[in-house]
């Protein structure tokens, strides 16, 4: 049975530059999407992307669009400005049909966005 599962995943930047976000955000995805064993964007339902608001060079969503998820609904937003939080953060939850159990499901945390979740396997 097919059920829709939520992957999330992190990066961060280290200065608000259109191409470093598209770089990173391009990273993190095919991070996630070799992670968890996706090959077909259809197995994608829609993607939200966010980002701190200390970054607004370009939207995420375009490096997306660049490897090929023209068809997936995408949607960019601002975190809440959380005191203190990691800065030039961008963030991102996949939603994919999926065969797997919630606990198959690979979250992917890279560069200093690591930190947010050090209980999760990629920021080891």
């Amino acid at each position: 049975m097919t059920s829709v599962r939520g992957i999330r995943g992190a990066t961060t930047v280290a200065q608000d530059d259109a191409d470093q976000v598209l770089a990173a955000t391009r990273e993190l995805l095919e991070a996630i999407l070799e992670s968890n064993g996706l090959k077909d964007f259809d197995e994608i339902v829609s993607a939200i992307f966010t980002t701190t608001s200390d970054l607004h060079s370009t939207f995420p969503a375009e490096a997306a669009r660049a490897i090929g998820m023209h068809q997936v609904p995408l949607l960019c937003a601002s975190e809440i400005p959380v005191p203190n939080s990691m800065p030039r953060c961008i963030r991102v939850l996949l939603h994919v049909n999926s065969h797997k159990p919630p606990s198959e499901i690979v979250h992917v945390y890279l560069r200093d966005a690591q930190q947010l979740r050090p209980d999760v396997m990629s920021a080891q």
